[in-house]
């Protein structure tokens, strides 16, 4: 028995895909839709995700609109997407709203940028957090006696190749997600 390496990039692919989440919610300068995809909406006497009580939509590259279904909510998407921090002012119009993605200064974009290196190494001990799961597993593995030291060196080797692969990619996503923030 060995360490389950499948497991593992499964959980290494999970927090990979949860930083490129956190990506979207970055303002780059240009309209996207995933911006909003983190804001909660006061509906139906609960908080709802945005997109459960609206249709968001990029009709221009500086302007993402939300078409809201029920116009009772209309007020609380506007409120909920001003207050979500993310520099923009949501404007209801009829069960339309438009929020216009002003141009970002360079003084926010190097901000942004600090974030998304937060974001980067959060992933990045996510993922030697499994790494030290695994080891961990195969190191009871040999102390039970059920594989052997040269076994042991294997696995541990080979979990550590997965935990490079896995911060190179955090490092790469990192890299163009600057690059978008800093528009070089």
């Amino acid at each position: 028995m060995t360490a389950d390496i499948n497991e593992l990039r499964r959980r290494m692919d999970g927090a990979l895909k949860s930083l490129h989440s956190e990506f979207g919610g970055l303002r780059t300068g240009r309209a996207n839709a995933s911006l909003l995809d983190n804001i909660q909406v006061e509906a139906y006497g609960s908080m709802t995700p945005l997109n459960q009580v609206g249709n968001i939509s990029v009709p221009e590259p500086h302007l993402l609109s939300v078409q809201v279904w029920d116009k009772t909510v209309v007020k609380n998407v506007e409120k909920a997407i001003n207050a979500a921090s993310l520099g923009v002012n949501a404007i209801a119009d009829g069960q339309l709203v438009r929020v216009p993605i002003p141009p970002l200064s360079q003084e926010r974009r190097v901000e942004l940028s600090k974030i998304g290196g937060k974001y980067a190494e959060t992933a990045k001990v996510a993922i030697r957090n499994i790494r030290r799961d695994g080891n961990d597993a195969v190191k009871a593995q040999e102390k039970k006696g059920d594989i052997s030291k040269d076994d042991l060196k294997k696995n541990e080797d080979t979990i550590q190749k997965l935990t490079d692969e896995f911060i190179k990619k955090i490092d790469d996503a990192l890299a163009v997600k600057e690059k978008e923030i800093l528009g070089n």
